[in-house]
């Protein structure tokens, strides 16, 4: 049975590749491709970061408050790749190499930091007191692949 930090951690490394090959095509300055694969990007981020605010969060803060400290700053950090990845993408629309290689190594950074805490702590929390969530999240995964 999948559990949940499988399943999200999986999601993580599916949005890292497509991070990747956009951050390629920004050394590239193959716009039109940077474009488009930050435009996946974003639409994968948001799915991930729905899943987790829509029905991880919340079932993590209804089982006690010793949850709602980490997902505070989970919700902030969402917050933080959100700006970061509007930017990044006004920096890739105007073909602004230098900076859209700043935004992308700053979004990277972040973005690892952040997992990190998720596939850490928050994932692992999640599997020991709301372990019945794990299908929905898996269904909710795969509709997006």
């Amino acid at each position: 049975m999948e559990t949940i930090a499988n399943s999200m951690t999986h999601d993580h490394r599916r949005c890292d590749e497509i991070f990747v090959n956009m951050e390629q095509a920004i050394i590239r300055k193959a716009w039109r491709d940077a474009e488009q694969l930050m435009g996946e990007f974003v639409q994968s981020m948001e799915h991930h970061f729905e899943i987790e605010e829509g029905k991880l969060f919340p079932a993590l803060e209804e089982m006690g408050s010793q949850a709602s400290g980490p997902v505070n700053v989970m919700i902030m950090e969402h917050d933080q790749l959100r700006h970061l990845m509007t930017q990044l993408n006004s920096a890739i629309s105007k073909e602004l190499k230098e900076l859209a290689a700043e935004l992308s190594d700053t979004l990277l950074v972040t973005m690892q930091q952040h997992n990190m805490k998720e596939e850490n702590v928050l994932y692992p929390m999640a599997d020991r007191v709301v372990p019945g969530l794990n299908v929905e999240i898996a269904s909710h995964l795969v509709e997006s692949c």
